[in-house]
Formats: structure tokens, C-alpha cells, sequence
């Protein structure tokens, strides 16, 4: 008997540069307790935007993924909004810093800070 497993996008996804950097920034901060918390919230000009911060406190139905060396933690209301998500990590002559590239997102505002 033959079985086969399909692996789908089901949650949040950090790209190998993503990681990467968030692994160097906890570096920075010396500690080894915190994870990359992942949010969805109100507000923003389409809406809801998006949070990213580190974090060590534990919410109830929290998610967590780790990729490599760190943790991605969503809590149970922003994980349905970020399934399938992806988290990158730019660092160009015009821009730096973490991008999202949402499936999810309808819309979103020209500064890409929020989405609908």
C-alpha cells in the first residue's frame, strides 16, 4: 500500500532570507526565549494591517511554526488571514526591511502597510 502525502499552504511561510534575518536580530538582542510574532489587526488606510514584533508571551491557540532556528507565532484570530503568506525579507537601494506577500489580501494601500 502506497501513501502519498500533499503538502499545502495551510500557514504562515519565512522565506530562507526572512529567517535568516530574524535569526541575526535576535542574535543582536541576546536572548534566545523570543519568537517573530506575526498579527493582523485593525486599522491602516484599507483596513487591517499588518504587526510583526518579538515577543515571549504565550496566547491562548496560538500557532507556531519554525523555520530553521526561529519561531513564527500568530495568534488563533490573524492565522486565517495569514494562510498561506509569505515573509521575505528585502534589502535593495530603494527599500529594506520585511515584505508580505498575502494571497489573502483583496487590496492594499500604496505604502503596502495594510491590506483588505
Amino acid at each position: 500500500m502506497t501513501t502519498e502525502t500533499t503538502t499545502t499552504a495551510t500557514g504562515i511561510l519565512l522565506t530562507d532570507v526572512a529567517a535568516a534575518k530574524v535569526a541575526a536580530l535576535l542574535a543582536q538582542e541576546g536572548r534566545d526565549d523570543l519568537y517573530l510574532r506575526v498579527a493582523v489587526q485593525p486599522g491602516g488606510c484599507s483596513g487591517l494591517r499588518y504587526q510583526l514584533y518579538f515577543d515571549d508571551r504565550d496566547q491562548e491557540g496560538d500557532v507556531t511554526r519554525t523555520f530553521g532556528a526561529v519561531k513564527v507565532v500568530t495568534d488563533k484570530m490573524s492565522d486565517p488571514y495569514l494562510a498561506g503568506a509569505s515573509i521575505d525579507f528585502v534589502d535593495t537601494i530603494e527599500k529594506q526591511g520585511f515584505t508580505i506577500d498575502n494571497p489573502n489580501a483583496q487590496g492594499s494601500c500604496a505604502c503596502g502597510d495594510s491590506f483588505n
